[in-house]
């Protein structure tokens, strides 16, 4: 008897180190509390903002972005990666703020209206879009430049984690029917998710990270 207790005892051991090891962050040594938020679609109304820098190519390291936790990033298509801080409803909000990045080190900064910039490959909405049956569908939450922390998706269980071409990390929800996603999109709208938006599962699923 006390030699199957000790028996059943090691399988269960093994077996917990083994779903631990199934478990270990692959990401962990990359994983960043900076947020710098890859833009795919620019907003239909004013959006100021202050551009920060831009660069010819993006950003490689999250400390490059010295004592700014969080901004986003748009890829343009005229060749320049551009940064800015902020959302802002009016041009003098934003430049009330300018001053504070100048100080910080931004001395190029300035305002913008993000909503006139021009993406590369800009994502546009396909009014002929007919959802395929056979495919399965997600919603994207954000993007990013470096992988974040998933406690950031507070509230949302089971998040997955996709590193395209692009080198952006993307974080998807749900396995749904395409009307099925549209339904939920709202209530991942309401938490936060702002540019929350429905895409094809099926072309993300190679790029997962387990």
């Amino acid at each position: 008897m006390k030699t199957k207790y000790i028996i059943s005892l090691t399988a269960l051991m093994t077996l917990c180190v083994f779903t631990y090891a199934q478990k270990v962050d692959k990401l962990t040594a990359l994983r960043t509390s900076k947020k710098i938020i890859s833009v795919s679609e620019l907003s239909n109304q004013p959006d100021y903002a202050i551009q920060i820098i831009a660069l010819k190519y993006p950003a490689e390291e999250p400390a490059f972005f010295k004592k700014v936790q969080e901004a986003r990033e748009f890829d343009c298509a005229d060749g320049f990666v551009r940064y800015t801080v902020g959302s802002f409803s009016s041009y003098k909000a934003a430049h009330g703020e300018l001053i504070y990045y100048k100080d910080l080190g931004y001395h190029q900064a300035f305002v913008v209206n993000t909503s006139n910039y021009s993406l590369k490959g800009d994502r546009k909405q396909n009014t002929n879009f007919k959802p395929d049956l056979n495919k399965s569908y997600t919603i994207q939450l954000s993007a990013f430049r470096f992988p974040v922390y998933l406690s950031y998706f507070k509230g949302v269980d089971n998040v997955m984690e996709f590193y395209l071409k692009d080198k952006i990390y993307r974080y998807t929800v749900g396995k749904y029917a395409y009307d099925q996603a549209v339904s939920d999109l709202g209530r991942y709208k309401a938490m936060g998710f702002k540019s929350a938006f429905v895409t094809e599962l099926d072309a993300y699923l190679p790029y997962q990270i387990e």
